[in-house]
């Protein structure tokens, strides 16, 4: 199974395009090593050919132009992308679907709580109808019992799981989180029952999810802040990184203690914020990730399982 990373960053990307932080400053004067990165989203595909794509970013057009595996091949027009999965509703993993108007009808996989968010406060469902067929609606559940393929995708099986984080601002269940709001995705290869497990957004850890990562061969989990109030300190915010459904990368609670629990081959952290002190690699925080055996994702990584 292939794992491309497309986007490694939290919304707006890095740098931000009004963000004048330590971080994005620093980026565009050239007086701090770092990388930048576009918004977060990854695919998976068992043989190079054929991806679901997992999420689709604000930045989707540029991500699939700089990665070849997703470029058409055959015929006039055409793409690679046989469906896509959505973890939430958020703006930053479904705005993409706008952009690849031009290749519609596409296989939307999502439950029906983040189907109700996108006909209804973001309609894109509803506004794509008038491209080619629009979006087809397939429905996920929220539970491991509900496993999924994505047709024209073989050998792998999508698994959900309920994790613990936010709706969106603009959907009725902000703050009142039901269940589908909010999934996370074990990836099996089918020929060799590894799996990767995919947390873009987790607030908080359960026995389920930790029994998850036990034997995960690869977790890409929810690096977004490296304090729960770096946005408040920093005067870019008004939330706590809890607030928005965010684990700490820091902390005894955090990320990477989370991690320590466990021996997993590949742990990588993703969807990370433009404040996020870790994004300096000459940082102090940086370093501490690393000596942790964590990894810090960047876009156009790819991994094998």
């Amino acid at each position: 199974m292939q794992i491309l990373i497309l986007g490694s960053a939290a919304g707006g990307g890095f740098p931000q395009w009004n963000c004048h932080c330590a971080n994005c400053k620093g980026l565009r004067a050239g007086t701090i090593k770092a990388t930048p990165r576009t918004q977060s989203s990854i695919a998976v595909s068992p043989d190079g050919k054929n991806w679901a794509l997992i999420n689709a970013s604000p930045d989707i057009r540029q991500q699939i132009n700089q990665s070849p595996q997703l470029w058409p091949e055959q015929g006039a027009r055409g793409t690679n992308i046989r469906g896509a999965i959505l973890t939430d509703s958020q703006i930053d993993h479904t705005t993409g679907l706008i952009t690849l108007r031009e290749g519609l009808p596409l296989d939307v996989y999502c439950s029906h709580v983040v189907y109700e968010d996108l006909t209804s406060a973001y309609p894109l469902f509803n506004m794509l109808e008038h491209w080619h067929g629009g979006l087809a609606f397939k429905p996920i559940g929220y539970e491991q019992s509900d496993a999924f393929n994505v047709e024209g995708v073989a050998d792998i099986e999508f698994v959900p799981v309920t994790i613990e984080s936010n709706a969106p601002p603009y959907s009725k269940y902000r703050d009142k989180v039901v269940s589908g709001n909010n999934i996370g995705l074990k990836i099996v290869d089918k020929t060799s029952g590894k799996y990767l497990f995919y947390l873009p957004g987790i607030v908080e850890s359960t026995p389920e999810v930790e029994e998850i990562l036990a034997d995960a061969s690869c977790v890409l989990i929810d690096g977004t802040l490296w304090l729960d109030d770096e946005m408040i300190a920093q005067g870019v915010g008004t939330k706590l990184g809890s607030q928005m459904g965010h684990m700490p990368v820091n902390g005894d609670f955090g990320t990477v203690a989370l991690l320590n629990k466990f021996d997993i081959e590949r742990k990588i952290l993703i969807h990370i914020n433009n404040t996020n002190p870790i994004l300096n690699e000459e940082s102090a925080q940086h370093q501490f990730v690393l000596d942790n055996g964590v990894e810090i994702a960047v876009d156009g990584m790819e991994i094998t399982i």
